[in-house]
């Protein structure tokens, strides 16, 4: 996809490239010809020691965490802006590393950062770091005071890079952290945009540090004593290692990991309405997003409406080419994806199950799945229950709304959900189901709004002024 690889040899640390410890790199393979992308550092132990204690002297001695709440501000609607700029660059990289659609890529890699941005520094300016609150036991009051946590860890994933960054680091920076962050192995080169965006504005040294590199590099850095605080997005098996590690160093975690959502149509749901939600809702990013509808539950009475119309949808997706303006889905990350995606339908398929669609016509070469759906499974079956990663639905039929409530909630997942209705029934269906976030008649997230997960879907919540939090210890000034 890329007339020329993209090669970057040095880690950021300190506000300077320097250059790693090691020649290891990271190989960066097109998902949609095979291709060589770029190549970036593979960061060792020792690379990630530096990025650590650089963040730690500018958390110790640099001016970040003593600056007010409205000069952070400053700072980072400086960065929005700069990031602003090279929003094209960006998206491009993203599309040439993962075989996201442009369409998708440009407002995932290119808008939502710079919003991130704008509107943690917003919530910076309108949120005092200190809270007067009247005493109980005694007359007078005392000051309830939010700090920066430290040196803050961010793990990010390789499905939305730049955005999934940005729910980060605007936060952290917000609450006067510095930080270190590892992308993924799938995505080191979009981020050195972000590097050179903080360059460009003069951002003090130290702030932002980024080291590329695999499984290995995030262990070292979740593991470093020099972390006050490990903020992770991916999966819950991943999930579950850093908080033990975290745990044991008594190191406050974020955790978005999986999911395995439901979709709900209740006998009163608007068919045309819901369907045209599902489009994205169920599809986006070629099913690599956790918090997709994976799951469809339909009342016996529609299931079988439910069903073709399914069908019709996965037919009628513009599957293709992700430089293509019309592409909706293009393909699937990488061969270890692809060999999951297709490996779970299979078994499904062994298992009893009926594999609906599948058959669109997919270009030559490229890790590219057709939209395909699931039907006759077992509710505890694998592919009812997992996480697929790739445009694959499982439709299921429930007995009454209880049914329906029951069945949803039945996962050791509990990140979204939706429910499809009469706008007087959904609510309520909503507030039964076990999941950290639910929308109604869609699934529409907003950035005002936490977001996260029960179960295994994490620990915590991003979005909303709350994320800043996740980034601040407490302070009692009693008197």
């Amino acid at each position: 996809m890329t007339s020329m690889a993209v090669s970057r040899d040095r880690i950021f640390v300190g506000g300077e490239w320097v250059s790693p410890s090691t020649s290891a790199q990271v190989v960066v393979e097109s998902p949609v010809d095979y291709s060589e992308v770029g190549r970036a550092p593979d960061g060792s132990a020792e690379d990630v020691d530096r990025a650590v204690r650089a963040a730690r002297e500018a958390f110790d001695h640099g001016p970040w965490p003593q600056l007010s709440s409205a000069e952070r501000a400053d700072w980072m609607d400086r960065l929005a802006d700069e990031l602003e700029r090279r929003g094209a660059e960006t998206s491009a990289l993203i599309t040439a590393e993962i075989g996201q659609p442009v369409a998708l890529s440009r407002p995932w890699g290119g808008i939502r950062p710079v919003s991130h941005l704008r509107y943690y520094a917003k919530v910076a300016r309108e949120t005092d770091v200190e809270e007067v609150r009247a005493n109980v036991s005694r007359p007078g009051t005392s000051i309830v005071r939010r700090e920066p946590l430290g040196v803050a860890a961010l793990i990010v994933p390789w499905n939305h890079p730049q955005a999934s960054t940005t729910l980060k680091l605007a936060p952290a920076l917000a609450a006067g952290c510095t930080v270190v962050i590892k992308p993924a192995a799938e995505t080191p080169l979009d981020i050195f945009n972000l590097a050179d965006a903080s360059l460009a504005i003069g951002m003090p040294p130290g702030v932002i540090n980024i080291v590329p590199g695999g499984r290995e590099t995030g262990q070292a850095l979740v593991a470093h004593p020099g972390v006050d605080k490990v903020a992770f997005t991916g999966s819950s098996e991943a999930g579950r290692q850093i908080a033990s590690v975290a745990g044991r160093r008594l190191v406050p975690v974020t955790l978005e990991l999986g999911g395995k959502s439901a979709a709900i149509v209740l006998e009163s749901a608007d068919l045309d309405a819901t369907f045209q939600s599902l489009r994205n809702a169920a599809f986006d990013n070629t099913g690599q997003t956790c918090a997709l509808m994976a799951r469809v539950l339909a009342p016996h009475s529609l299931y079988d409406t439910v069903r073709d119309r399914l069908v019709d949808l996965a037919r009628d997706l513009r599957v293709g080419d992700p430089l293509d303006e019309s592409t909706e889905l293009g393909p699937l990350v990488s061969r270890r994806i692809y060999d999951r995606v297709t490996g779970m339908v299979e078994a499904a398929r062994t298992a009893g199950a009926t594999i609906l669609a599948g058959d669109t016509t997919l270009p030559d070469e490229g890790y590219y799945v057709a939209p395909t759906i699931v039907t006759g499974a077992a509710l505890d079956s694998q592919i009812a229950q997992e996480e697929v990663f790739g445009p694959v639905i499982t439709l299921l039929a429930y007995d009454d709304v209880d049914d329906a409530v029951r069945i949803a909630s039945d996962s050791r997942y509990g990140l979204a959900g939706a429910v499809y209705g009469d706008p007087d029934a959904v609510l309520d269906v909503a507030r039964r189901i076990r999941t950290g976030s639910i929308g109604l008649n869609g699934y529409r997230p907003d950035l005002n709004q936490p977001y996260g997960g029960y179960k295994d879907s994490g620990l915590g919540r991003e979005f909303g002024p709350e994320a800043v939090g996740n980034f601040q210890e407490i302070k009692s000034i009693w008197r």
